[in-house]
């Protein structure tokens, strides 16, 4: 069966993957799963009764919600009747919806909750291509509810005249506009086609291990483009999906899903380690010694090791390090991360325990994937992020920018043909603002961004990524950003770990007030200047933090200082600690 639009791919699940737990949410602690026939059913009932509204071609409609089943229902009712999906971050800030509401000119939205209506509640009226229609997934009062509108599509059947209407659809069709999470100034709506995804698709499809017996469990936002193209990839190759209910939970849920594959950011996978570690240190004795010869061991991994290393693995696994596995549900057979470099260190002790770990490199413009490191000969290397996508176009710059070209680049941004024209040139390429170089194998690898790269009153370039994916290797460095534009030096701002820090403090008995406190703690400061002397060692004279800052509180996507995807608002950062900045270089 060809699939050219991305609603193809429900004909395709239906026909070859008949599941009873095609799509899974979890509600008040207990899964509900919906078979792909009854997905099928409500996607079309949607559809109809959205065109009962009035829902033309071209129109957007917004979500606003946590990852579940619903959201499936919706987006792909949305794209075959030809309308537009604004699928919009539930973490992001009121002037942040107010934006991108007004900017897409939504006809409907449609949200989880109350928590979510009341960041939108002020906004509402003042969106004139809104009027009053806003929909809820939970019966709330004064609000149309999401199975009104399929009772008013099951009452009211037209698939003829939806036929018509896909019918009409072609792969170069705009099905979305994701918003950028918007580090600088306001957020950019992407256009994204049919073709964009598909060719996104096609392109992995040869490098993922699964059957159609695997199972996934879901937790990265569907709204960021990266999870949105696997959660397709998924649908394709007829694999149930199961929806995180929330992320403080998602290791009890691994144990309860069992998944095979996993999408993820390195982030998690940090945190994961963290807590690892952390268990480590509250042992004793041999226990502990032999906990941390086998962390040794998993942090050697390599993939030209010799044979007596790999029987010290098997060793380690034996005694340590499988029950880490089990503690990953005991199924967990690859792990695709991407949306920023993956230490090496972190894949390292994956693929030890025996979860393959491939990283992934895109962008939102380019929907998303550009590489991926896969399992063919000369796939992987750690610190990489793989081979080229087949059909993907990549060349790097004279000023070592990405650029890349294919039929996986966006339309454009939308109602921004100024903005468009300074990403894609003339001859077709994108300019990522990422900078990289290609292997002599061919891999890609990822040395910064453009824009953060900045240059020290020497004259010397620094690309602050680099100096903080290797800080935060330590498991006692929850965050940190490098600063320097037009100063002698390099400094930089770090947020502790604290769960950690209190750790160490119990077993250095330094008595643990508050966070706030702690980071003015003589013997807190002189040991993360150990830290940073010991990965100083590893760069370059111009580029070593010489001062440092610590912060008593956690950067989160709630505080304002990380992105939905997890990236520095360095921006927000700069104007936030600008005083604190100014004494580091006083």
């Amino acid at each position: 069966m060809e699939v050219t639009r991305l609603f193809d791919i429900l004909d395709q699940y239906l026909a070859d993957f008949p599941k009873e737990d095609a799509l899974c949410g979890k509600e008040n602690g207990i899964w509900i799963k919906h078979s792909t026939q009854d997905y099928v059913n409500r996607v079309n009932w949607i559809s109809y009764g959205l065109m009962q509204l009035g829902i033309k071609k071209g129109d957007c409609i917004a979500t606003i919600t946590p990852n579940r089943p619903e959201w499936n229902f919706l987006d792909m009712a949305i794209m075959q009747i030809g309308a537009v999906h604004v699928a919009i971050y539930p973490t992001i800030s009121e002037s942040d919806y107010n934006y991108i509401l007004n900017h897409a000119d939504v006809k409907l939205i449609f949200v989880s909750g109350w928590e979510l209506l009341r960041k939108i509640n002020n906004i509402i009226e003042g969106i004139p291509s809104l009027s009053d229609k806003v929909y809820t997934f939970r019966n709330l009062r004064g609000y149309r509810h999401l199975n009104e509108l399929i009772e008013i599509g099951r009452a009211n059947p037209s698939p003829e005249y939806l036929k018509q209407i896909k019918d009409s659809i072609v792969s170069d069709d705009v099905v979305s506009i994701v918003y950028t999470s918007g580090t600088t100034g306001n957020p950019k709506g992407v256009m994204l086609t049919h073709r964009n995804f598909l060719t996104n698709i096609h392109g992995v499809l040869p490098i993922i291990p699964t059957t159609n017996q695997n199972r996934i469990l879901s937790y990265l936002p569907l709204c960021h483009v990266y999870e949105r193209m696997m959660n397709y990839t998924w649908q394709y190759l007829g694999i149930p999906i199961y929806y995180n209910e929330n992320l403080a939970k998602i290791q009890e849920e691994m144990v309860e899903v069992q998944p095979d594959i996993f999408t993820t950011v390195p982030r998690l996978l940090e945190k994961m380690y963290d807590k690892i570690i952390a268990k480590g240190r509250k042992l004793e004795g041999a226990k502990r010694k032999l906990f941390f010869w086998a962390n040794d061991v998993a942090l050697d991994f390599n993939f030209n090791q010799s044979k007596s290393y790999f029987r010290k693995l098997k060793l380690a696994r034996k005694l340590v390090l499988n029950h880490w596995y089990k503690a990953l549900g005991g199924n967990l057979n690859t792990i695709v991360t991407g949306g920023a470099a993956i230490q090496p260190m972190i894949s390292k002790v994956f693929w030890a325990m025996g979860v393959r770990v491939v990283e992934g490199y895109g962008t939102t413009e380019s929907g998303p994937v550009i590489a991926v490191s896969d399992f063919f000969k000369g796939g992987l290397e750690f610190g990489t992020a793989g081979h080229i996508l087949p059909g993907t176009q990549v060349k790097i710059a004279e000023d070592d920018e990405i650029l890349t070209r294919g039929k996986h680049v966006m339309k454009g941004y939308y109602k921004a043909p100024e903005q468009t024209a300074e990403a894609i040139d003339k001859d077709g390429w994108l300019h990522t603002g990422d900078l990289g170089k290609l292997t002599p194998e061919g891999r890609l690898k990822i040395t910064g961004r453009k824009k953060e790269m900045f240059k020290t009153a020497f004259g010397k370039y620094v690309v602050p990524t680099i100096l903080e994916n290797k800080v935060s290797e330590d498991s006692l460095v929850d965050n940190i950003m490098v600063v320097g534009e037009n100063k002698q030096f390099a400094a930089a701002l770090i947020v502790p770990n604290f769960p950690d820090l209190r750790s160490w403090c119990n077993r250095k008995e330094i008595p643990y007030t508050t966070n706030e406190e702690m980071v003015k703690n003589p013997d807190v400061i002189k040991k993360f200047k150990k830290i940073i002397d010991y990965y100083n060692t590893t760069f370059g004279e111009t580029e070593k933090i010489k001062r440092f800052i610590l912060i008593g509180y956690e950067w989160t996507i709630q505080t304002g200082e990380l992105t939905p995807t997890l990236k520095l608002k360095r921006n927000v950062l700069l104007k936030k600690y600008e005083k604190q900045i100014e004494q580091l270089f006083a």
